[in-house]
């Protein structure tokens, strides 16, 4: 915070850039409980574990909704999409109740209906921290785009899914190469934006200093990463219920976990040097959010249309419009095939073509009206049966002249 402001005062072009065309929201502990404790402790006496929890013993990072779980439910059930959404899952109802003892599933299969979800096999009864529920009505006030959620113990980025789906949940798909980078595993279910998420951790990652040196191994095991500084949560430490799952399945945001070394608390004569080792990927990672594709939707008049839904080709995963009826969806250099759309309103689509180069390339939707309002009204008057199309010189039988009186 005062490296932006220090180098905004100064002018610095870049900084300036990132300050005046991103609303920047900085959060300086989610856990301010673990965090007093680890101080008091110091590096020298502390451990991975210290500060790790709060106070009350709640571990924030894994402490959200498993909206996975509920998706993947869903879809061995094929009610995605039109029964159940692929994005902006809602949170259950008996989440959000005062003092609520939410069942945390043992990470297999279940059941799901629409707002009241609970995994079938057995649950464990945990409850929802006060920090948690801060979290999700800000996540819900503000629309986010790209988000990071800073943590120590290991030297790496990690992102979604960091839910492990059981295998028997797993869609048939058809087979693909062997990743370079990735083990073949079957218990790994990829997001539907699994390559720009890669491209995420890896702009963050390769730009580190020291993070894609992993020829030691890592802080407590092998290295997880492939000489890359990046892994697939579920491929390290699979849990159920985290942060940046939730993120991704109930807000537009994509966030990510960076574990910025081995020492949870270090020592204040090494602050410097860790700010020089994460300094330009912060920079470089808060810029890729001016990656992909932005605009505005409105109707005819031009009013803008908040909640359209924005769905681009190819990734089984939309984006819905902000209050003024901007959105922004990050994508990897390429040509999409995107569509907006609305309740009450015709869809729209268009070819949008992303660049390498840091920039949105800016995609506007202008919506019209649609008769499918009336028609549904008329279909319903009907007995929801078809409308038999009267020809003209054909004279009209007794029962349509009956009921084209009771639509009259």
């Amino acid at each position: 915070m005062q490296f932006l402001c220090k180098e905004y005062h100064d002018g610095n072009p870049r900084v300036r850039s990132l300050v005046t065309e991103t609303r920047i929201h900085l959060v300086p502990s989610l856990n301010p409980d673990g965090y007093e404790l680890a101080r008091e402790a110091g590096s020298e006496l502390g451990n991975w574990a210290l500060g790790h929890w709060t106070e009350e013993g709640y571990d924030l990072f894994e402490n959200f909704p498993d909206l996975a779980s509920a998706l993947w439910a869903a879809e061995e059930r094929k009610l995605v999409p039109h029964k159940f959404p692929n994005h902006h899952i809602p949170i259950p109802e008996h989440y959000l109740v005062e003092d609520a003892t939410v069942s945390r599933g043992t990470g297999h299969g279940g059941g799901t209906v629409m707002g009241t979800w609970c995994l079938t096999l057995p649950c464990l009864p945990r409850q929802v921290a006060v920090e948690t529920r801060a979290v999700m009505a800000w996540m819900d006030k503000n629309p986010f785009v790209l988000g990071a959620n800073l943590q120590g113990g290991e030297k790496l980025v990690s992102y979604p899914f960091d839910t492990a789906r059981p295998v028997s949940e797993t869609p048939a798909a058809a087979p693909r190469p062997p990743d370079d980078y990735e083990d073949d595993n079957p218990e790994l279910q990829e997001t539907p934006d699994h390559a720009i998420f890669r491209w995420l951790a890896i702009s963050y990652a390769s730009a580190h200093l020291t993070m894609t040196e992993t020829f030691r191994g890592g802080c407590h095991t092998q290295d997880m990463t492939n000489a890359m500084g990046i892994v697939q949560g579920a491929k390290w430490h699979p849990r159920a219920g985290s942060m940046n799952d939730f993120s991704y399945l109930h807000t537009n945001c994509l966030e990510l976990s960076i574990y910025l070394g081995c020492d949870k608390f270090p020592h204040e004569s090494e602050l410097q040097q860790e700010w020089e080792n994460n300094k330009e990927s912060l920079l470089t990672f808060m810029e890729q959010v001016h990656r992909g594709i932005k605009g505005l939707v409105t109707d005819q008049q031009g009013e803008p249309i908040a909640n359209a839904t924005i769905i681009v080709g190819g990734i089984n995963h939309n984006i819905k419009t902000a209050s003024g009826g901007d959105y922004w969806r990050i994508l990897n250099p390429g040509e999409y095939r995107v569509s907006a759309r609305a309740e009450g309103y015709n869809p729209s689509v268009k070819t949008c073509n992303v660049f390498y180069d840091i920039g949105a390339t800016q995609c506007n939707f202008v919506l019209s009206r649609s008769n499918w309002k009336r028609i549904r009204e008329i279909m319903a008057m009907n007995g929801n049966r078809p409308i038999r199309r009267i020809v003209p010189g054909r004279p009209m039988t007794p029962r349509e002249r009956m009921r084209l009186r009771m639509r009259l």
